[in-house]
Formats: C-alpha cells, structure tokens, sequence
C-alpha cells in the first residue's frame, strides 16, 4: 500500500476543482511569462517563492515559476523546504509518505533522496508536521504544470540552524536535474507602507546573501537562511522576479503580508 498526503487546502489557498486549477495556473504561468525581447536569464538552481492563497501570491509566485519553461524537461527532483506553521518540529521534517496529492494527480517522492539524507541528525519524520501544511502544497499545482516528469522531496522546516539546512541543501544539490524551492513570505500584518519599506530591506540582504534574516522578516527565514548560506558556498546570484504584498492583490492595506519571488542562478566560474 502506498502512502499519499492528500491535499489539505485545495478549495480554500487554491481552487479544489482539477479543471479550474488547471486553468488558474496555467493563466498566471502566462502572463509571468518573462519578455521575448529580454535577454535569456540563465535557468535557475533555486527559486524562493510565496505561499499565500493564490489570489494573494500565486500572480508572485507564478514570475518565479515562468522561469522554468526552458528547462521544464531537464528538472527531475525538486527540493522544496517550507516552515511548519501548525506543528512545532525540530529539524527537517520528511512526511513519511509516498506520493503527495493534488486536484492535478499525484507527485512521486523520490525515494533515493530521502535515503540520502536520513542519516542527518537534523531530519525527522513527522506526518503529522506535513499533514495541515500549506506552504509546500500550494507550490505543488504550480510544479505539476510548469515542469513535466519530476520527483518530489518535501521538507517542513522547523527548528534548525541555517547550517543544519544547508547542510541538506548541499547534499541534495545534485546537478542541473536539480531544483530547490523555498517557500516564504515576507513580513506579516504591517500597515501598506511600512511593509513596503521593510520587505524592500529584506529583499536588499537576500540579493546580498546574506543568512540572518529573523522570523518577522520572514515566516520561511529559517529554510531561506539556509538556501543563503548554500547559495554563497556554490556562487550562485539572486535576482528579483517580483515583490508585492496583500494589499496590491486582494486585501486591505491596514494589515498586509509581503510576497517575494527570486531566482538564484550560477554565477561565473573563476578561471583557476
């Protein structure tokens, strides 16, 4: 018998029918698509990206996932770490499942990449920490379309260090086969303005890598920490593809959560 997490809020952060969902994302992959006449940014190693309702982050969202279209092929495992909002856990959390489903169909867990980590003394197994989760599950519906045949390794991070999480992400890290997406918002509950000013400082240190970013900063600080700090062992830049907040979308502006989506990219190799 195999093990799935079935969805936990399909019909509530995104729409629950397959076809509708279909449709929705398909729509904002659309028109994320970067320019024609830009020039070619270079596929991506590492995504951040929001994980609000889909009529909040999901147009943030889908900039970072249009970046996926030339390699949409070549991507087979994707790493995708998000925080535990629900329940509490130390380290990195593997769901102990064997497929992850959503409206779209099921996403296999790529069984190798687990065994590779397992020994870690920061990953755990918890069901429990995957089972309401939706900061890894609405990125899901968003992975399904924008790449074709890939394998997933869940992670819902809790408490850890930003070198316990690199330390995964190194192990991981693979080759071009290889994406890792962190999912993350950014300040929560700040006026309009005041939100705008301190996500742009948050932004300002992620483009700079740097690894010490706190938890109103940003609710996923912990994994975005970590992919900083691996970020700058393997020379990867950041770019920004996006950066808004609820107040923009479809809330108020007295109270407002920012979402950002970035791209981190090798940068040049040194000749030796």
């Amino acid at each position: 018998m195999h093990q799935v997490r079935p969805p936990a809020v399909a019909g509530a952060f995104y729409p629950g029918h397959r076809s509708t969902l279909s449709h929705d994302v398909l729509a904002m992959l659309a028109s994320a698509k970067p320019d024609a006449a830009s020039t070619p940014a270079p596929p991506p190693k590492a995504l951040i990206v929001p994980h609000a309702g889909y009529i909040y982050s999901g147009s943030t969202a889908a900039q970072a996932y249009a970046q996926l279209a030339d390699v949409r092929q070549s991507i087979r495992r994707v790493v995708l770490l998000g925080p535990v909002h629900r329940v509490p856990v130390r380290g990195l959390a593997l769901p102990g499942a064997d497929f992850f489903a959503t409206p779209l169909g099921e996403i296999e867990i790529d069984q190798d990449a687990v065994s590779a980590i397992r020994s870690l003394r920061q990953v755990v197994v918890s069901p429990a920490a995957h089972a309401q989760e939706h900061s890894l599950e609405v990125q899901l519906p968003f992975l399904q379309l924008a790449l074709d045949d890939f394998k997933l390794l869940p992670l819902a991070v809790g408490d850890a260090t930003p070198a316990e999480v690199a330390q995964v992400l190194d192990v991981l890290w693979g080759g071009d086969e290889t994406l890792i997406v962190i999912s993350s918002d950014l300040s929560h509950f700040l006026p309009y303005a005041t939100a705008q000013a301190v996500d742009s400082e948050t932004v300002h240190g992620m483009l700079q890598l740097q690894p010490v970013l706190d938890h109103q900063q940003a609710c996923g600080a912990t994994p975005v920490n970590g992919l900083l700090l691996a970020a700058q062992r393997h020379h990867l830049k950041a770019q920004l593809l996006g950066l808004c907040n609820s107040g923009d979308t479809a809330g108020d502006k007295e109270r407002v959560v920012g979402y950002a989506a970035l791209a981190f990219t090798p940068g040049e190799k040194h000749a030796h």
